[in-house]
C-alpha cells in the first residue's frame, strides 16, 4: 500500500539550485529545515553512505519538491514498493494488477494500463520520494565522496500512516485476485510508538479479513526500530501472510530484534554467508512458519543479496521453486542493466563457487556447477534453492531491484492449494 512519485536527481544540483552553499556535514534523525538538508547530505556524502530522511516541515517540503521535479536534470519514476512490484507484474499482458497507494496526478500518468487504481485511492497531490544521488569522486565544497550512493527524504504522512490498507482490503472483493502483495510497513517508523502500534493492531485485522484462500506476500524493507520489527513477527504479522520478500540487512535486523542465531553478527563483510544465511532462514520457518502444532500460514521467503538468492519452502506448499528462483536472478541482471536479456559482456559473477549450508547443524558442503546453476538441498521438511546472480557491472539504476525479484520470482511460483 506504499506508492509514490521518486524524484531522482543529482544531490549537488538540487542543493546549488536551493541556493545552499556547501559546508561542514552534521547528522540529523529528522530534517526540519534547508539547512539540516544540506549538513545531512554532506554528511553522507562525505562518508559515501546511503541514508533515508524524514522531513518535518511539509510547506518548506512542498517547495524543494517543486524545486526538484521542474529541474532540468531530474528524472520522475514510479515509487514505492507496492507500486514498483505493481508495474513489474503489470508488464505481464496477461495480468491485471490493483494498486492501492495514495495515488496523485503524476503517478497516475507513470502507471502501466493494466494497473487498476480505485478512485478512492486517488488524492490531489503525490506523495514525492526525492532521491539525491552522488558520484564517487564528486566533490561539494570541501567534500568529496569516496563511492556513488543516494540520499532520500520525503514528508510523507499517508504511505506513514498506511492510509490505503483498509481501502485495498475492501476493493478486493470486486477484484477477486488470485494473490495479494503488501508492503509499507516499514514506512510506519515515521510514526510515534502508540499511532504505530494501533495502526498495526488495525492493520492485522484488516489482513485477517482477507480470504485464507487466496496467498498473501508481505516485502519487507529496510527499518531501524528492532521493537517494531519484533512486533511485526510475533504480533501475527508473518503468521498472517504465506510469503516474504527481504535482502541481507532485513534478515539480519530480524535475527538480531528477535534473538535468532548469528544475532550477535554486528554486520555482514563481503558477501553474506550462505550459511548463516540459511540458519536464519530455516529459524524463521522453524519459529513462525507453518507446522502441525502452530497456526501459521508462512511456508515461503524469497531472499536476495547482490551475488546470490535463495528461496526457501515448508515442504507441501509450493511448486516450480528452480524456476522462480531464477527467474528472480534473471530480473536482477536485466533490470540493473536495463537490457531486455543478460548481456554476458555486461555482467559477471560474485557469488561464491563454494559454501556450506549451515553452521549451526552438520552441514554439507556444495559446489556450484554451471550447467545446473540451480542448487537445491533440505533441512528438516523445509527444501532450499539457491542460485546464483549474474551482476550487472555497470548498473543503470538500482532503485526498486529487490521489488522486481520478488514480483518475477512471485510470477513464476506455482502455490499448492490447502
Amino acid at each position: 500500500v506504499n506508492a509514490c512519485v521518486d524524484v531522482v536527481l543529482s544531490g549537488v544540483k538540487l542543493l546549488e539550485a536551493l541556493g545552499l552553499e556547501p559546508g561542514d556535514g552534521k547528522n540529523h534523525a529528522v530534517l526540519n529545515s534547508r539547512q539540516d538538508l544540506r549538513e545531512a547530505f554532506a554528511h553522507f556524502m562525505e562518508r559515501g553512505a546511503a541514508a533515508e530522511r524524514f522531513f518535518s516541515d511539509a510547506e518548506a517540503f512542498q517547495d524543494i519538491a517543486r524545486t526538484a521535479s521542474e529541474h532540468p536534470a531530474a528524472q520522475l519514476y514510479v515509487g514505492g514498493n507496492a507500486a514498483l512490484i505493481g508495474q513489474k507484474l503489470a508488464t505481464n499482458p496477461d495480468l491485471k494488477i490493483l494498486l492501492c497507494g495514495p495515488v496523485g496526478p503524476k503517478l497516475h500518468e507513470l502507471l502501466d494500463d493494466n494497473v487498476v487504481v480505485p478512485p478512492e485511492s486517488m488524492q490531489e497531490r503525490d506523495e514525492f520520494h526525492l532521491i539525491l544521488e552522488y558520484q564517487a569522486g564528486e566533490e561539494w565544497g570541501r567534500v568529496r565522496a569516496p563511492a556513488a550512493n543516494r540520499f532520500i527524504f520525503s514528508h510523507d504522512l499517508s504511505n506513514g500512516a498506511l492510509n490505503m490498507l483498509e481501502v485495498f482490503v475492501s476493493s478486493l472483493d470486486e477484484f477477486q485476485p488470485d494473490l495479494v502483495v503488501l508492503s509499507g510497513l516499514h514506512m510506519m517508523e515515521g510514526q510515534s510508538k502508540e499511532m504505530r502500534q494501533r495502526r498495526l493492531v488495525e492493520a492485522v485485522a484488516s489482513i485477517s479479513d482477507i480470504p485464507t484462500d487466496i496467498p498473501i506476500h508481505l516485502e519487507l524493507a529496510s527499518m531501524t526500530d528492532q521493537d517494531f520489527m519484533s512486533n511485526i513477527m510475533h504480533q501475527q504479522v508473518f503468521p498472517l501472510v504465506n510469503s516474504i520478500g527481504l535482502n541481507e540487512q532485513e534478515l539480519l535486523f530480524l535475527t538480531q530484534s528477535a534473538s535468532g542465531p548469528h544475532a550477535s553478527l554486528a554486520s555482514w563483510s563481503g558477501i553474506p554467508d550462505v550459511g548463516v544465511v540459511s540458519d536464519i532462514l530455516f529459524w524463521i520457518l522453524k519459529e513462525h512458519g507453518k507446522t502441525a502444532e502452530r497456526a501459521s500460514d508462512l511456508t515461503r521467503i524469497h531472499f536476495h543479496t547482490l551475488a546470490y538468492h535463495i528461496l526457501v519452502t515448508v515442504d507441501g506448499h509450493w511448486g516450480n521453486q528452480a524456476a522462480a528462483v531464477a527467474a528472480g536472478a534473471r530480473a536482477a541482471g536485466t533490470q540493473a542493466c536495463a537490457t531486455d536479456t543478460i548481456d554476458t559482456s555486461k555482467v559477471f559473477l560474485k557469488a561464491p563457487l563454494e559454501f556450506v549450508t549451515s553452521h549451526t547443524e552438520a552441514p554439507s558442503k556444495i559446489a556450484l556447477n554451471p550447467d545446473e546453476p540451480v542448487v537445491h538441498w533440505h533441512r528438516e521438511g523445509i527444501s532450499f534453492h539457491f542460485t546464483p546472480v549474474l551482476v550487472c557491472k555497470d548498473p543503470v539504476r538500482t532503485v526498486g531491484l529487490g521489488d522486481a525479484i520478488s514480483a518475477e520470482g512471485l510470477l513464476y511460483s506455482e502455490v499448492y492449494p490447502q
